[in-house]
């Protein structure tokens, strides 16, 4: 009997040996349980030039608050780097750095390859706008001994986020005259800010039933925009005085504005190790300024016209003619081919340019929260640190499966790591500009970068992820 047990154990031993090799074995041939976060693919030189990008990246960011901002902030970097705005066809020559611009709020720069535009192209195309508030077009109301003003918000907030922070006015106005006046208060030292106030907890208890997305309704997201009255006026006047006066305006000119709040917060390191980038707007700024520092730091003469279209209008359904549902790429493209051939092409010439060009639909995504970690399904959502993510939401919105392989293979070849991203099933998901572009026959895939907190006043992204996007669409432009 003795012997017959040893027996058994022995074998059961050698049964657990084995098992333990087999998990083992399958542990070192999962792909994805092997991944490593991006810092620890990262050398000496590499860590520095990480650390350098973000804080570029942090300082676009800072002035980069509105669509507006953000043109601005690119065709000022752009021209630095060599780039002029197209006005005449003669300026198509293979090497040249354009901009095309659009009504100051998206634009489009390119650089132009050896090869015609109607045999192949590079477009990364990415959204500046991001969720804010908006002020109405009759802003200003009194409310109990203040002057409130009136808002509506732009783009998925959860609005009970806006409270109790301090908010920047931005924008423009645009007078009947003819004058546009720029508006920015709120972001230097000494300028006031704006607040939505909250109620005290000595006296809610009225309001605590309401439900999570709800604490805040929209027509309450109104900041307090002044609090003195004059001797015979209300403070909604005084504070109607003080606009008028400053910008030598009428009151009927804020129906011709466009002014919006956003968080006035500065960009700012994350954690002890800096290893986290927090700021307003990086939906989807981020992949902007990923676009933008590729396209102008790419060498010499690309094979394939390389561009970087920046859009509008994305968090509210990319409407107008600023937003990726306008003409302004096929337009542009048309531009380009009527140049390349003398004035003598088609629509049929187009569709073809359209059809054999290569897209990156870049946009953020949300990864893995620590503190939520349930709200995503974790063997295919995306992580901070690990790389670039290929989105992937089933339902007809995938890039065919050869172009995704062609991207992967790019990403590999260059030691860019990468993941996937596909939302929790009956969740989320839908795509974004991208389907606007595979529209028009153009080949099409959807890449970004986890956020934690997307959406919020303050986002953050990791900085290595933040390089490692920039390089896979330096990769992009640089293909044969």
């Amino acid at each position: 009997m003795k012997k017959h047990g040893n027996l058994i154990l022995l074998v059961m031993i050698g049964l657990t040996a084995a098992l333990t090799v087999i998990v083992n074995a399958d542990d070192q041939g999962d792909a994805w349980a092997n991944k490593k976060s991006g810092w620890l693919l990262l050398s000496a030189a590499d860590r520095q030039q990480v650390g350098d990008f973000a804080e570029d990246y942090k300082s676009y960011l800072n002035v980069a608050r509105t669509a507006e901002g953000s043109t601005r902030e690119v065709e000022r970097r752009a021209r630095a780097a060599g780039f002029t705005e197209y006005t005449d066809a003669a300026q198509v020559k293979p090497g040249a750095r354009l901009i095309f611009p659009n009504r100051g709020r998206a634009l489009i720069l390119a650089v132009i390859g050896s090869r015609p535009i109607l045999e192949a192209s590079e477009v990364v195309a990415a959204h500046q706008d991001s969720p804010h508030i908006d002020l109405k077009a009759r802003p200003i109301y009194p409310a109990g001994g203040f002057a409130l003003f009136k808002t509506i918000y732009y783009g998925g907030i959860k609005k009970y986020q806006w409270s109790n922070l301090p908010l920047a006015l931005l924008g423009r106005i645009d007078t009947s005259d003819g004058r546009t006046l720029e508006v920015s208060v709120g972001l230097n030292p000494g300028d006031p800010v704006f607040v939505i106030p909250d109620n005290a907890p000595h006296s809610d208890s009225e309001l605590r039933n309401r439900t999570y997305t709800n604490v805040l309704q929209g027509e309450e997201l109104d900041p307090v925009a002044g609090s003195i009255p004059g001797e015979k006026d209300t403070v909604a006047l005084e504070v109607v005085k003080l606009l008028t006066s400053t910008y030598k305006i009428k009151e009927e000119d804020l129906v011709s504005a466009e002014l919006a709040l956003v968080p006035a917060a500065h960009p700012a390191d994350v954690g002890f190790d800096h290893g986290l980038v927090g700021a307003y707007g990086q939906d989807d700024r981020l992949s902007s300024f990923c676009a933008v520092r590729a396209i102008e730091d790419l060498k010499g003469v690309p094979a394939r016209t390389a561009l970087a279209y920046l859009t509008n209008f994305e968090e509210v359904g990319s409407v107008n003619n600023t937003g990726a549902g306008s003409e302004f790429l096929s337009s542009t493209y048309a531009q380009l081919l009527s140049a390349q051939r003398s004035g003598a092409f088609n629509d049929l010439d187009l569709r073809q340019a359209l059809h054999n060009s290569q897209v990156i639909s870049a946009d953020a995504d949300d990864g893995i929260n620590p503190i939520f970690p349930g709200t995503e399904e974790p063997s295919n959502a995306a992580r901070l640190g690990f790389g670039v993510a290929i989105k992937l939401y089933g339902g007809g919105f995938n890039a065919p499966s050869e172009y995704t392989a062609r991207l992967r293979t790019l990403m590999d070849r260059d030691n860019i790591p990468w993941q996937t991203q596909t939302p929790k099933v009956d969740v989320g998901g839908g795509g974004t500009i991208g389907g606007f572009m595979s529209r028009q026959g153009m080949e099409v895939i959807d890449l970004g970068v986890p956020l934690l907190s997307m959406h919020s006043p303050f986002e953050m992204s990791s900085k290595v992820d933040v390089w490692n996007f920039y390089r896979a669409m330096s990769a992009f432009y640089a293909q044969p």
